[in-house]
């Protein structure tokens, strides 16, 4: 657990909320640990979601209080200053997110709601490559991840296997994995922004239009997260994507490749916590979400990595390492 997120951690869902200065110093930090995570672990794996973790009673609280307090996946533009996007590319990519929200409510149906006791199984696909001398290895990562956080997940990074342990009571991770919890999410889009950079507050009136740029970045961020997950109750992916759509500083990346050769059109943040580099893959014709880029740093220092990644196959499974 990073230092800086124990104000999070120790935050609960019966605790008054955070008073105006302690929420903006909580976010401050939060965004600092998100921007630079990766750097500090020398990795830099697309699918890791439980490196920060949260009170999970604030999550539920989400969808009841519009409130909540998360963690969660950045992205960045290449080109342009930061914090900066002209209109046409903006245009550009709400055109493509919600394309693909289309796309993804002509061909979703409402899931199998996972047990609290299950396991929520994921298959990636990682294609590294070397910056400097062009080196390309391969990994399939599988990940095991308890849906109640109560049992310890198994998960892989870059093909090393790595144990989460289990949260105490009143625990969790965003984006949440509970089905009761997924549910509870709004499903319009401007609430859903509002559920996800209240940081505890009980209301969040705000258009998406008065959001500051520490904000956009942290709902850039954190419905990224949510987009990883696997398994989301039906509504709640295209919602996440419109949503996406909403946010300001959001900038399309033509012609870019997923780690199955497939060319796309790749959407990143320009806000000035984004790391050059890292963005959400979409097919350029239909918008179907095809995958994630993203860069690591080698502990060294001395080596640069470009990361591509995509699911391959997932589902719901009774323990860990049960496939389905």
């Amino acid at each position: 657990m990073n230092e800086e997120l124990e104000l999070l951690r120790e935050w609960d869902a019966d605790a008054a909320p955070f008073s105006g200065p302690a929420r903006d110093r909580a976010r401050h930090q939060l965004l600092n640990a998100m921007a630079h995570a990766d750097r500090r672990t020398g990795t830099g794996h697309p699918g890791r979601r439980h490196a920060l973790r949260l009170a999970a009673g604030a999550v539920a609280a989400t969808a009841v209080t519009g409130t909540a307090v998360l963690t969660g996946t950045d992205g960045s533009g290449e080109g342009g200053a930061p914090g900066t996007s002209t209109p046409r590319l903006e245009n550009a990519a709400a055109t493509v997110l919600n394309g693909a929200a289309a796309w993804e409510r002509e061909q979703e149906k409402e899931p199998a709601a996972p047990r609290d006791d299950q396991f929520i199984y994921s298959k990636r696909i990682i294609q590294e490559t070397e910056q400097e001398t062009g080196e390309v290895k391969t990994y399939t990562d599988e990940m095991w991840e308890s849906v109640d956080v109560s049992q310890p997940s198994l998960s892989m990074e870059l093909g090393r296997e790595m144990w989460e342990e289990p949260e105490g009571k009143g625990g969790g991770v965003w984006p949440p994995r509970k089905w009761s919890e997924l549910k509870k999410l709004p499903q319009d889009p401007e609430k859903l922004i509002s559920a996800i950079i209240s940081l505890g507050s009980r209301a969040d009136d705000r258009s998406v239009g008065d959001l500051d740029a520490s904000e956009r970045f942290e709902a850039y961020w954190l419905l990224g997260e949510l987009l990883k997950n696997p398994v989301l109750p039906e509504g709640l992916r295209p919602a996440a994507y419109e949503a996406l759509a909403l946010v300001p500083g959001i900038r399309t990346i033509p012609g870019v490749k997923d780690s199955a050769g497939r060319t796309g059109v790749g959407i990143a943040s320009t806000e000035r916590w984004s790391h050059e580099g890292k963005y959400l893959i979409f097919d350029p014709a239909s918008y179907a979400f095809l995958g994630f880029r993203d860069e690591r740093i080698s502990a060294s220092g001395k080596q640069k990595y470009t990361q591509l990644s995509h699911v391959v196959d997932w589902g719901i499974v009774d323990r860990v390492r049960q496939r389905p």
